[in-house]
This record gives C-alpha cells, sequence and structure tokens, in this order.
C-alpha cells in the first residue's frame, strides 16, 4: 500500500509539472489582450476624394477573422518578411463584423472587436487578420461594403460599393503617438487594425501629384464598378501608420 501511495504521488506530481510548464498562466503573469478596429476620421466624419468629391457613410461594414497577435524578437518587418516567427501567440477566435462608420464612445472611438483573457504578459508587437466574406447580417456576401452619399457640383450619389474579396495582412508594431500591446501582469493592453479610407478615396485636400492621389482610385471609378477596389493593391490595412504585409486569399 505504500508503494502505491508513493506510485501515485509521483504521477500527480508530474501531471502538476505538465499542466504548469504547459499553462500561459505560469507565476501568474498574465492580462487581458483587446483587439479594436479603426477607420479613423475619414470614416465616421466623412472626406474629399481626389477628384473633389465630398463623401459621407452612413456604413462601413468590414468582416474580420483569424485575428492573432504575436511576441516577436526580433520585430516582425512587413517589408521584408512573409512570415511572422514568434515566441508567443495569442489568438481571437471568430468572425466578426464591425460598422467603421459607427462610434465606439466618447472616450474611445474605435469598434471594439473582442478579448482574450489569461494572455502571457509581454509585448505583442505584431498583429495578423483576414478580411472574409460576411455569411449572415446587413454585409452578408461581402468582406467590405461601404454605403453612403458623395456630392460633387450640385450632383448626389447613393452609393453602395461592396468588394468580397479575402486578403489577409500582417503588420508589426503599431506606430502613432503612442505604443500599444505592451501587457503587464493583472492589466490589459489594446491592439488595433486600422484602415485608412483615403488608399480608396485619395484626398482632396492635397495637390493631385501626392503620392496618396497618384496611388488611389478616387471616388469616379467606383460609381458603378466595385470591380475597381483591389483590397491588396491598395494597402488599405494598416496599424496605426505602420504598413502591413497583404497577402491575397484563393
Amino acid at each position: 500500500m505504500k508503494e502505491l501511495i508513493t506510485i501515485l504521488s509521483i504521477i500527480t506530481l508530474a501531471a502538476l509539472a505538465v499542466a504548469f510548464v504547459g499553462c500561459p498562466a505560469d507565476n501568474g503573469l498574465v492580462g487581458t489582450l483587446q483587439f479594436y478596429a479603426e477607420g479613423e476620421e475619414r470614416a465616421r466624419e466623412g472626406l474629399v476624394s481626389k477628384d473633389g468629391w465630398s463623401i459621407t457613410f452612413d456604413h462601413i461594414y468590414v468582416t474580420l477573422s483569424d485575428i492573432t497577435a504575436y511576441q516577436t524578437d526580433p520585430p516582425y518587418d512587413p517589408q521584408t518578411q512573409t512570415n511572422i516567427d514568434h515566441k508567443v501567440k495569442a489568438s481571437l477566435q471568430g468572425t466578426y463584423t464591425v460598422d467603421l462608420a459607427r462610434t465606439g464612445g466618447v472616450d474611445d472611438p474605435r469598434q471594439f472587436v473582442g478579448e482574450i483573457t489569461r494572455q502571457p504578459a509581454g509585448h505583442y508587437n505584431a498583429i495578423s487578420w483576414r478580411i472574409v466574406k460576411a455569411e449572415t447580417g446587413p454585409a452578408a456576401g461581402y468582406s467590405l461594403l461601404m454605403i453612403g452619399t458623395a456630392e460633387k457640383d450640385g450632383e448626389t450619389v447613393d452609393f453602395t460599393i461592396g468588394v468580397d474579396q479575402r486578403v489577409e495582412f500582417r503588420g508589426g508594431e503599431y506606430v502613432g503617438d503612442e505604443r500599444k500591446g505592451i501587457l503587464e501582469s493583472g492589466s490589459t493592453a489594446d491592439l488595433e487594425m486600422t484602415f485608412h479610407l483615403d488608399h480608396i478615396f485619395g484626398d482632396g485636400l492635397k495637390a493631385p501629384d501626392d503620392e496618396i492621389n497618384l496611388d488611389s482610385l478616387g471616388f469616379e471609378p467606383l460609381r458603378t464598378d466595385s470591380g475597381a477596389l483591389d483590397l491588396a493593391q491598395l494597402h488599405v490595412a494598416h496599424v496605426g501608420e505602420g504598413h502591413c504585409r497583404v497577402i491575397p486569399l484563393e
């Protein structure tokens, strides 16, 4: 009986050791990661396209999936690297459709997507996500659906621009006024998926030969042909001002 108790004790201790080694909650150094989508002021307040149309949006639906944050060392560089080599990763399960034209709140206008609790502390300095077709809801069948009004020279056009393209974005550390993704034990850190509408429509407040206007479509090509909008070519998605590697999906 004594030998049996000893054997059971060894088995129990071994199982506990395996559980602790495989669990991200080692030493309690965990926190909560929150994910946001942001279309910035252009999505919520409107913009002037490079071809002179004043555009306001009723809705900008974007459907997100496979959202994953990473701790990388050295930092991931989307300009030179394809894969994100990571030490730690945290994945948000599910598919989410958000409306970038809506205001999340007074204190934080971004759209909250979701959160993961009990994730290892550290600096999450890379993020990847996919834009996929919504299966239900007002944006069903589209990965990006923009509904709004455009005005120019007394003409008013109600538009619906839908894109069903599936694209994956891989970005490095957030570039902006403050750093993001630094998760301390017992605290909350946020990561942002940023969408730059001026990469689609251009910026009528800037010179015609400005880089953003040379590389964007404007509104005119999209009035009757949504197919002109190629999310992979226009590099719409960012992490703040940081660029992402774009990978078209079949």
